[in-house]
């Protein structure tokens, strides 16, 4: 057998073998190469990404709340303000057990009432289960201290200390002040829309209603935070840095809280409004609205209990009456319409009627409240005596046109922009709101009928009891008109610096002098001798007012028997008046629900405000009311109104129906 050599090819085996080692070394050195351009790209373009997150691990931002600020009357009294707490909170996320089993044994530790149950589940249903919520508020030191010997059987539950809202005056005040609650999603949608969701972190409540909402920005306050190193546990080890929160700015009201008060206790258990304001600055002295409610109830999150028992009252104490109510102004729309027949030249002073008592246009017959009539009745007697003869025949001669066009500026049917929420427009009627309002065709046009009741203040008139003021206070400070506002400074927490409310008039309306002093007389004459004589018999001071009684349904030719109705079918009591006559200080309107007459159930509360605001008198110094003096006994009362007395100089309006024999 011959044997076979194999010769190898070292030359081609040294080339492969340098081959495959120089793609190992190209790909060693690639990898090598992306390795340093990731961690050169790590290290240097992302150094800032990345020490954030790493700090972040290590350091928690924790927000800090700012204190709310306080609301003091214009004397100083405080209204609403801020007190630390020890809260017991849960987080229902974290709970290794069942939520009622939970609550059941925190039940043998701190008492858990049932009240806190309920409050706890309404406040559930309406946040997330990774938020803390508190089960118990107010702990005292025992409830903190037994829980704390307890705290590692509960895990999920926690101590903390937080700051309540205060309101010390309770019921009083609570329409005008409002109340602070619980922000849920909708408040956190609005928060997220006006770019201010970052000044809330931390933050529980928000202002909810009255006063803390519509002041809410400058009530809130700027968060602070803390810089707090942790543990990888998540345990504080120490604080690194702290941006102190900045506290919400103070209101100081206009509002008199001794007069509000005194006003509330005057309407007793009776539904009504009043609002009370300064005629020279549009600042309200009192809003008062009954009945009332707690506010504190809202500020834990109120149960569902108590909010069945508000929101479901028929006496519906959440409605503020003073800015939402809507009410007909029955006889106190009659100095306007006075004064609007004088502007517009549809009546002199000495104008007279010969009032019959009753109206007939067409086939229909409007009737006065005194069968037969007031007799011989001018502009002064037919509001010194409430005269609606007088009235419904000055509507059908003005037109519904010329008295709305008039009413308009006086600020009736249109918010007055009061620094309050929820403020209703009301119903100035007129042919263009008649046919907005109806969807029927038949139903649009305007009535020649239509127009008599509105001249005594019926029909389709509909006002808030804050209109009806601000036209009062527009009346008596001739003209000039402010916007009522509740608040007089908002003060700087820290600087204490205040930016005022500036009392500037929104309008001058025209009037001429001499028609506001006829119809600020006549409305004198009502409270010397007229319709509100007995309630303001022997006061110390010169006031001027006028009465109004509104129907809530027709009456179709009947006549009235309040004791025949039930109540809430009860003619609504309504009065506006100033004080002093000469200068006034202060100007009112009010309404008290269902009480009847205005001259039995109003004007005795205006009289008790007058007393207190301009003399200092509470109700237990009010002098006793007695019967109003009888007028002298003149020549007659078909005597001319404009002649002067034999051997006198002439009268005023005033002294020309004091001096007259009263023929109603």
């Amino acid at each position: 057998m011959s044997r076979r050599t194999v010769l190898r090819d070292h030359h081609g085996e040294r080339y492969s073998f340098q081959l495959r080692l120089l793609v190992a070394i190209t790909g060693v050195l690639a990898g090598f190469a992306v390795l340093l351009g990731r961690f050169s790209y790590l290290q240097v373009m992302q150094h800032d990404k990345y020490h954030t997150l790493a700090e972040s691990n290590r350091i928690s931002l924790v927000p800090i709340p700012p204190s709310r600020g306080i609301i003091t009357d214009r004397n100083g009294v405080v209204l609403a303000h801020n007190y630390s707490a020890y809260t017991l909170e849960v987080t229902p996320s974290r709970l290794d057990g069942t939520l009622e089993d939970k609550l059941n044994q925190l039940g043998e530790v701190v008492e858990i009432t049932p009240k806190d149950r309920r409050r706890f589940k309404k406040m559930l249903e309406e946040s997330k289960a990774f938020e803390s919520l508190p089960i118990k508020t107010r702990l005292t030191d025992e409830e903190v201290a037994r829980f704390a010997a307890q705290a590692f059987r509960f895990p999920g539950v926690e101590i903390k200390a937080r700051l309540f809202r205060d309101y010390p005056m309770g019921e009083s005040a609570s329409h005008l002040i409002g109340y602070i609650g619980r922000i849920n999603d909708r408040d956190l949608d609005n928060l997220t829309a006006d770019g201010r969701i970052a000044n809330y972190k931390g933050t529980d409540h928000m202002g909810k209603f009255g006063l803390e909402q519509s002041y809410e920005k400058s009530l809130h306050g700027q968060t602070g935070y803390e810089e707090v190193e942790t543990d990888a546990g998540g345990r504080a080890l120490r604080s690194l840095r702290r941006t102190p929160p900045v506290s919400g700015d103070n209101l100081v009201l206009t509002v008199d809280i001794k007069l509000q008060q005194l006003v509330e206790r005057a309407f007793g258990d009776r539904k009504g409004a009043l609002v009370a304001i300064e005629p020279a600055t549009g600042g309200v002295l009192a809003l008062v609205s009954r009945p009332g409610f707690d506010p504190n109830l809202f500020v834990d999150g109120i149960d569902p209990v108590s909010w069945r028992e508000l929101n479901e009252s028929e006496d519906r104490p959440l409605n503020n009456r003073a800015i939402q109510g809507l009410y007909p102004p029955g006889s106190t729309f009659k100095p306007f319409m006075a004064l609007a027949a004088l502007e517009t030249g549809k009546r002199r002073p000495g104008d007279a009627i010969a009032d019959p008592g009753f109206f007939t246009l067409g086939n229909h017959t409007w009737r006065d409240d005194r069968p037969g009539g007031h007799g011989y009745v001018d502009m002064l007697k037919s509001i010194v005596v409430s005269c609606d003869t007088y009235y419904y025949r000055l509507a059908n001669d003005m037109g519904i046109d010329l008295i709305s066009g008039f009413m308009g500026p006086l600020g009736f049917g249109r918010k007055t922009g009061i620094d309050l929420p929820g403020e209703k427009d009301g119903i100035l009627p007129s042919q263009e709101w008649k046919r907005r309002y109806f969807k029927r065709r038949d139903a649009q046009r305007w009535l020649a009928g239509d127009t008599v009741s509105i001249g005594i203040g019926q029909g389709y008139n509909s006002y808030t009891i804050v209109q009806l003021a601000q036209a009062t206070a527009t009346l008596v400070n001739r003209g000039e008109q402010y916007r009522p506002h509740l608040v007089r400074y908002v003060e700087d927490s820290v600087s204490r610096q205040r930016s005022v409310v500036e009392p500037k008039p929104i309008q001058r309306l025209p009037y001429k002098k001499d028609h506001v002093d006829y119809i600020m007389q006549a409305m004198v004459a009502t409270n010397q001798g007229g319709t509100a004589a007995r309630a303001f018999a022997g006061a110390g001071y010169t006031s001027g007012g006028k009465t109004g009684t509104a129907q809530l349904f027709s009456l179709r030719g009947s006549k009235y028997n309040k004791h025949a109705l039930r109540k809430e079918l009860h003619d609504n009591a309504l009065f506006i008046a100033f004080a002093p006559a000469d200068q006034p200080k202060i100007a009112l309107a009010m309404v008290c629900e269902n009480c009847g007459f205005g001259a039995e159930a109003a004007a005795p509360i205006a009289r008790r405000a007058f007393d207190y605001y301009l003399l200092g008198k509470l109700p237990a110094d009010t002098p006793a009311v007695s019967a109003p003096a009888q007028p002298a006994d003149p020549a007659g009362a078909d005597a001319d109104p404009e002649a002067p007395p034999p051997g006198g100089q002439a009268q005023t309006p005033l002294q020309q129906f004091m001096s007259r024999r009263h023929v109603d």
